[in-house]
C-alpha cells in the first residue's frame, strides 16, 4: 500500500458549537507541539508540579492531590469510582441525565449496590431528597454530575459534601462539562473527588482528564492496598499496585508517580499534560470570574437568540447550565436535516440528543474558546437562515437582534 494513500489529514476548519469537543485555543494546540521529554526528566516532573498548582484554583481547592489522569473525561470518572469503591459498597447515584447512568454503569462494573436517586429529565434533584436517601440507604460514595450536557442542567451541590462526611460517606462529582466555565467550590462544598475534562470550558482536546482528591479521600484509597486487599509492605515499597479490579485507573498507583516517589505507573501523555497545562494558564490569565462571566452571557446569548427565532428552550431556566443550552425541535421541522444544513452550509456544528430526548432537541454548547459573542451571533443568523430554509416561520433578523440585546443588557 502506497505510503500516501490517504494523504495528509486535513479536516474542515468548522466551528463547533454542539455540547462537546469544542474548538481547542490556539495557544493550546502550540503547547501541544512542544518536544517531548522522558516521565522522569526533572523538567517533566517540574511540570507536573506546575500543573498541580494550576489546577487547583480552578477546582477551587487547596488539595494537595490535584493531578491529571491520561485518558478522556471518562478515564478519571471511572479512576475515580473504581478506586473508592469495592464490591459489594452501596454507590448512590444522583441521577438527572444520561451522565448519571454512566455513573451506574460504572458501579455495576465494580460490583457495587446501586441505588438511584432519579428526577425526569429536565429537573435537578433537591438537596433534602438527597439527605433522605443518604439516611436512607447509608452509601459508601455519593456521587452526582454537576452539569449533564443530555438535558443542560446543573445539579446544586452545596451542601453535598456536609451530608456525606456526616453520614461517613464519600461524595465524588463529574465536572466534566463546567470545569472552567461555572464556579467549582470543591473545598467549600465539601466534595472528595471531582473530575473534568479539556474538551468543553477549558478550551483544549480531549485525552487527559484534570481530577482532585481531598485528604480524607486520599487516604481511603491509599489505605485500600494493605488494609482491604492484604498487600505485603514488602510489595507496596516496590510498587504494587492496590488489585482493585483495575491496574491502569488504581488512583493511588497514578498518585505515587505524581508524588516525590515518582513510581513509574504508566508512560506520562507528554503532549496530553502540554496541553492541559496551557488550558489552564489561558482560563487563570482570563481571570476566573471574568471566564465564568463571558460563559454566562454567552448563554444567556443563546437562550435569548433562540427565544427570538419562537423556539422553546428546553428545562429549567433556575437550573440551566450557562456553556450549553437544550433548544426545542420545532414540530414539522426535521432535526438532523437541519444540523446537516448547518455543517454543509455553515461549517457549524450544533448537537443532536439522545434518550428520551431523541429527535426532540439540539443542544447548542458556547464554551471555552468558543464562548464568544462574533461566534454566538454567527451561530444564531446561520441557524435562522436554516430554519427559513426548513420552511419554519421567523422574522428575519429577530435571533441575532435578541442576542444583542442580552448582551447589551
Amino acid at each position: 500500500m502506497p505510503p500516501d494513500l490517504f494523504g495528509e489529514i486535513d479536516p474542515p476548519h468548522r466551528l463547533l458549537m454542539g455540547p462537546g469537543p469544542v474548538n481547542a485555543h490556539p495557544r493550546v494546540l502550540r503547547a501541544m507541539s512542544a518536544d517531548l521529554l522522558g516521565q522522569f526528566d526533572p523538567e517533566m516532573t517540574g511540570y507536573m508540579e506546575q500543573v498541580m498548582a494550576l489546577y487547583r484554583p480552578i477546582f477551587g481547592t487547596q488539595n494537595r492531590w490535584t493531578f491529571l489522569i491520561d485518558g478522556t473525561a471518562r478515564a478519571a470518572i471511572e479512576a475515580s469510582l473504581v478506586s473508592l469503591l469495592a464490591p459489594g459498597d452501596t454507590l448512590l447515584v444522583v441521577d438527572f441525565g444520561r451522565f448519571g447512568l454512566l455513573l451506574r454503569e460504572i458501579g455495576e462494573r465494580i460490583g457495587a449496590k446501586i441505588e438511584m436517586l432519579s428526577v425526569p429529565w429536565g429537573e435537578t434533584v433537591p438537596m433534602d431528597r438527597i439527605a433522605a436517601a443518604i439516611e436512607r440507604v447509608a452509601p459508601k460514595v455519593v456521587a452526582s454530575v454537576h452539569g449533564d450536557t443530555s438535558t443542560t442542567m446543573a445539579q446544586p451541590l452545596e451542601g453535598l459534601g456536609a451530608l456525606c462526611r456526616a453520614a461517613g460517606a464519600y461524595s465524588y462529582v463529574d465536572a466534566t462539562a463546567t470545569l472552567g466555565g461555572m464556579a467549582i467550590e470543591t473545598d467549600k462544598w465539601g466534595i472528595d473527588v471531582v473530575t473534568g475534562g479539556l474538551q468543553k470550558c477549558l478550551g483544549g482536546p480531549s485525552g487527559s482528564a484534570p481530577i482532585t482528591i481531598s485528604d480524607r479521600a486520599a487516604a481511603h484509597i491509599l489505605a485500600r492496598r494493605h488494609v482491604e486487599r492484604g498487600i505485603a509492605r514488602d510489595d507496596l515499597a516496590n510498587g504494587a499496585g492496590s488489585r482493585i479490579g483495575s491496574n491502569y485507573f488504581d488512583l493511588a498507583m497514578v498518585m505515587d508517580y505524581w508524588s516525590e516517589k515518582r513510581l513509574n505507573h504508566h508512560t506520562e501523555a507528554t503532549t496530553m499534560l502540554y496541553g492541559a497545562r496551557e488550558c489552564a494558564r489561558v482560563a487563570l490569565g482570563e481571570g476566573l470570574e471574568a471566564r465564568f462571566a463571558r460563559h454566562a452571557a454567552a448563554g444567556r446569548a443563546v437562550t435569548a437568540g433562540a427565544r427570538g427565532l419562537g423556539l422553546t428552550v428546553y428545562g429549567d431556566d433556575r437550573f440551566r447550565m450557562t456553556n450549553v443550552t437544550g433548544i426545542v425541535i420545532p414540530e414539522g421541522v426535521d432535526g438532523e436535516a437541519v444540523r446537516r444544513r448547518m455543517r454543509d452550509d455553515f461549517e457549524i456544528e450544533i448537537g443532536t440528543a439522545f434518550g428520551p430526548l431523541t429527535g426532540k432537541v439540539w443542544r447548542i454548547g458556547a464554551m471555552g474558546y468558543n464562548a464568544m459573542k462574533h461566534k454566538v451571533l454567527i451561530t444564531l443568523g446561520a441557524l435562522e437562515a436554516v430554519l427559513r430554509a426548513e420552511g419554519f416561520a421567523c422574522e428575519a433578523g429577530a435571533g441575532v437582534d435578541a442576542a444583542l440585546r442580552s448582551y447589551e443588557a
